[in-house]
């Protein structure tokens, strides 16, 4: 395991029990799904790779822009999906014919697979990637270097 996906894992294990707070990106005060990803971003890499504009909790789904999906093709790696890594970044797409508005970080791969996210309700959380959540991931990345 490389050190860069190292710092992903541990940073992002780090987050669990910050509150949920949209369009915040601090750790223990609060964040969402992009602010936990921005964050651990921030403590591997230093300063974020552009700004982010202000974004609504529909997430650009009315005008069916895949905005978030967009910007990680243009700053991480992206990996054939069945491709599984500790350290990988997943994006979800909630609903069928919805935008990719959810994402988090795979923590352990293989059986006991799980990845950390920030969800409403609920905070900055680990959760098992079960079948309900494996169905809904559209993308998987990794992080340069």
């Amino acid at each position: 395991m490389s050190t860069v996906t190292q710092r992903v894992i541990s940073e992002a294990l780090s987050w669990v029990g910050t509150p949920y707070q949209h369009q915040a990106s601090r750790k223990g005060a609060g964040t969402d799904c992009l602010g936990l990803l921005r964050g651990v971003w921030r403590h591997v890499y230093g300063a974020e790779p552009e700004s982010v504009p202000a974004y609504t909790a529909d997430w650009s789904e009315p005008q069916g822009r895949e905005e978030l999906l967009w910007a990680a093709e243009r700053h991480l790696i992206c990996k054939p999906t069945s491709d599984a890594a500790a350290g990988d970044v997943l994006l979800f797409r909630m609903r069928r014919g919805a935008v990719a508005k959810h994402l988090g970080l795979q923590v352990r791969a293989g059986q006991n697979a799980a990845f950390v996210h920030a969800y409403s309700g609920y905070g900055v959380t680990v959760s098992p990637l079960s079948e309900p959540w494996a169905r809904r991931v559209v993308a998987r990345f990794s992080f340069p270097g």
